[in-house]
């Protein structure tokens, strides 16, 4: 679809109301602003959407007396689009909270917007660790994982098991960039040494260059800082290439599409971080599979942290009894996040919500009992480990707080 096209078409997809004025029966609104069809999309995307109304049923389907309606839109990975559907549903369409914002450039970009609104953001589908240091916001929260969470189980992992040089093939815009220096960071910490990096444009389909030069190094551990698509493609291309006979890969932000779509064959033994595993309990596999009736696939940890947030807000509005951000901010870090997600998560002063994430390995053809068994959980990162210390934010609200 010519980008054109694209823009007219998410246009579309916004509900148009002309006040801003709360009437009686005027539903609350909630937008969900996502990747529909780009590199992101089978991780966010529609899934993202279907979460969230899956979250206002399991709440009642109202709040304070009013319905709760979902608004849905692609940015197309473009911050300038994004920003301009933000402006548009907080200006126009009173909607009081946005989610998902898959795409580091265009949650930052949104944060802001809500920033200056007075509205909130909740951000589950990106890992910039700038959304919670220097461009924290106290109306934003960083709910699913971010940088230094993938990076502290996989890298710190990985260099102990003996993967002491790395070199990273790293998508080359801010998100990539800041997986990067946060890995790499956590390698050397741990005592590993990092080689050199090759950048990559994000939803490529070639990764020659990148891997001919990564093998080249010598490096015990190729590290992907990639995502979505471009992760897929790079793991098949990596397995062509013949890479994986001599060095390792480190994936640090696969989805379980992702493994899906790659296949196990080629993604057996891979070692990840995720913030969700549709297996890992009766209460999540549950979820899961009424996730999976309407989906057709198993959630991602962008689903089930999408889901998660969404229940949470409305349950501080409530807790609140109003929609005013300060009130429902307030709310949100009172009240624990428990739900078939998370357990005993809460909301920093810096705005991470803070909760455990669990390192898993790929399973081989072998161990797999089914197309979605893909992961052997090795263990739990409690959120205090997980997430970067409270007194290493550099957000002017963990100063004021921490």
């Amino acid at each position: 679809m010519r980008p054109s096209t694209r823009a007219l078409a998410a246009a579309a997809m916004l509900t148009v109301l002309p006040s801003l004025v709360w009437a009686d029966g005027d539903p609350l609104k909630i937008g969900v602003l996502t990747d529909m069809t780009g590199p992101y999309g089978d991780a966010s995307g529609p899934g993202s959407v279907l979460a969230a109304r899956m979250a206002i049923k399991d709440f009642g389907g109202s709040v304070l007396g009013r319905p709760v309606e979902v608004l849905a839109a692609d940015h197309q990975n473009k911050p300038d689009i994004g920003t301009d559907i933000a402006r548009q549903w907080f200006d126009r369409d009173n909607v009081r909270m946005i989610t998902d914002l898959t795409n580091s450039s265009v949650a930052l970009a949104v944060q802001a917007i809500a920033r200056q609104r007075d509205r909130i953001d909740l951000v589950t589908s990106t890992a910039t660790t700038a959304l919670t240091n220097n461009d924290c916001s106290p109306s934003g929260v960083h709910w699913t994982y971010d940088a230094y969470a993938l990076s502290a189980g996989t890298a710190g992992a990985m260099v102990a098991e003996g993967g002491k040089t790395w070199y990273f093939i790293t998508a080359d815009y801010a998100f990539g960039a800041n997986l990067q220096a946060t890995a790499r960071q956590i390698v050397e910490q741990a005592g590993g040494k990092v080689l050199g990096a090759s950048l990559a444009p994000l939803n490529t389909t070639d990764f020659a260059a990148q891997l001919v030069s990564a093998q080249a190094s010598g490096a015990d551990v190729v590290g992907l800082a990639n995502a979505g698509a471009d992760t897929a493609n790079s793991v098949k291309q990596a397995f062509e290439f013949g890479l994986t006979k001599k060095q390792k890969l480190a994936a640090f932000l696969p989805f379980i599409t992702d493994i899906k779509a790659i296949g196990i064959d080629h993604a057996q033994g891979l070692t990840l971080t995720t913030a969700f595993y549709w297996d890992r309990n009766d209460e999540a596999r549950t979820w899961s599979k009424r996730f999976e009736a309407e989906q057709h696939a198993m959630p991602t940890m962008i689903h089930a942290g999408t889901y998660s947030a969404v229940l949470h807000y409305l349950k501080a509005v409530r807790k609140a009894g109003s929609v005013e951000t300060s009130a429902v901010m307030k709310a949100m870090r009172e009240i624990p996040v428990n739900d078939p997600i998370f357990h005993d998560g809460h909301i920093r002063s810096d705005g991470v919500m803070e909760h455990d994430m669990y390192l898993v390995r790929v399973k081989t053809p072998a161990e797999s009992k089914g197309p979605w068994d893909l992961y052997t959980v090795l263990r739990t990162i409690p959120g205090d480990k997980a997430f970067q210390p409270l007194a290493e934010s550099t957000c002017p609200l963990a100063k004021k707080t921490g």
